[in-house]
């Protein structure tokens, strides 16, 4: 894969979304990305967005909470809720949309987008290059809530490719 070039599959086994990216940065700082919260702040979420921290605690059972303000459109919550950190190669959490005090609601745009999403993040290190590997799925989801993730898998694959490219941005100015 070349450098800055993301691809996303969907996993052989399941209903997982699964994308990669090669980061020009070492794993350590990578990590410090997702694991603190002024760094997270500033590249998470969709581009133009600012996000605003609410509750950040980054360890298992501990949730980042946050707002995504957007420009033109109404503030959006979001929770990580933090299931296993192994520092710093993996970080498991279940990612909702949410409300102002963090329970976990519908997505604005879709009555049957799931409500969790379980992600599994993994950064591997080679020649001070980071390869970051998100799988995700719909977790405790209706078949109709499955449906509505697979079909949204090219909206996924943008979306998350607008977001590294911010990451990748803020790591080459740490």
């Amino acid at each position: 894969m070349a450098k800055g070039e993301t691809s996303a599959v969907a996993a052989s086994e399941g209903r997982e979304f699964v994308i990669t990216r090669v980061f020009d940065a070492p794993r350590d700082l990578v990590w410090k990305a997702w694991s603190e919260a002024d760094r997270l702040a500033r590249w998470w979420g969709p581009k133009g967005c600012t996000v605003r921290v609410g509750t950040f605690d980054f360890r298992p059972g501990g949730v980042f909470h946050y707002c995504m303000q957007s420009p033109d459109g109404p503030d959006m919550w979001g929770i990580f809720v933090y299931r296993e950190i192994v520092a710093p190669r993996r970080i498991v959490f279940i990612n909702s949309f949410a409300d102002a005090e963090g329970n976990p609601v519908r997505a604005p745009f879709s009555p049957t987008w799931p409500l969790e999403i379980l992600n599994t993040l993994t950064l591997s290190e080679d020649g001070g290059k980071t390869t970051l590997t998100l799988r995700g799925g719909p977790h405790n989801a209706t078949a109709a809530e499955r449906e509505t993730f697979d079909g949204a898998r090219d909206s996924l694959r943008r979306g998350f490719t607008g977001t590294f490219d911010q990451l990748a941005d803020d790591l080459a100015t740490a």
